[in-house]
């Protein structure tokens, strides 16, 4: 007749579940302050690197003027300077840029929409007298690399100084004073971008042209 085996006695403490979800709601709790402290710690770094990044591209796309003005988008006009109740992260803006005699040389616009995989944000110069493009940088993008991720290629870019908007986009390279060639394998990308600055320009060029009414009769006035 065989034993029967005696019961297995586990001695280990027992653990209440009510203090294992207070000790992960706490460990949750410590990992959600650290992300916010790096965060706080982080954020002016990273400000002030976009601030330069960006300060790079608007001279680049208006071709290095002497000076840059920041004008913001309050309402339906443009204004030089943001009145106290508005919320600077969420006002637009442009650049009006001017040569060393302080002629207004161009404005610098950012622009956004959805690509193929994400939202493609550029910055383009564009003379708003002639209608001309001065220039286009492309600021950040997500398109698929080998073939979306050929916009950012300075021969793309390079292509859109000098255009007349708004812009044509073509596939057989045909030459034309608004005439864009897309990238073979990348027309998504390339459509995207030739929309995004035709809709920008449509869209801020009857703001400039009244600003800059605005500020001429102002100078009217004061002479």
């Amino acid at each position: 007749m065989s034993a029967t085996p005696l019961p297995v006695l586990d001695d280990r403490p027992q653990v209440s579940s009510w203090r294992l979800i207070a000790t992960l709601a706490g460990s949750g709790a410590l990992a959600g302050l650290l992300l916010v402290l790096t965060f706080q710690y982080t954020y002016p770094t990273v400000q002030a690197h976009r601030g330069e990044v960006l300060r790079g591209a608007i001279a680049e796309v208006l071709q290095a003027p002497a000076k840059a003005d920041t004008l913001f988008l309050v309402g339906d006009a443009l204004v030089a300077t943001l009145p106290a109740t508005a919320d600077p992260e969420k006002t637009e803006r442009v650049w009006r840029a001017y040569d060393a005699k302080g002629a207004v040389v161009g404005y610098g616009i950012r622009a956004s929409e959805a690509g193929f995989a994400d939202q493609i944000a550029v910055i383009f110069g564009y003379d708003a007298t002639s209608k001309k493009l001065l220039g286009m940088k492309v600021l950040s993008h997500k398109e698929t690399p080998g073939l979306g991720d050929k916009i950012v290629k300075p021969t793309f870019m390079a292509q859109f100084t000098g255009l007349l908007a708004p812009l044509v986009g073509v596939k057989d390279g045909a030459k034309g004073p608004s005439n864009v060639a897309m990238i073979t394998g990348a027309t998504i990308s390339s459509r995207t971008i030739i929309r995004e600055i035709n809709n920008a320009v449509a869209r801020w060029t009857p703001l400039i042209e009244r600003y800059e009414r605005t500020t001429a009769a102002a100078r009217g006035q004061n002479r």
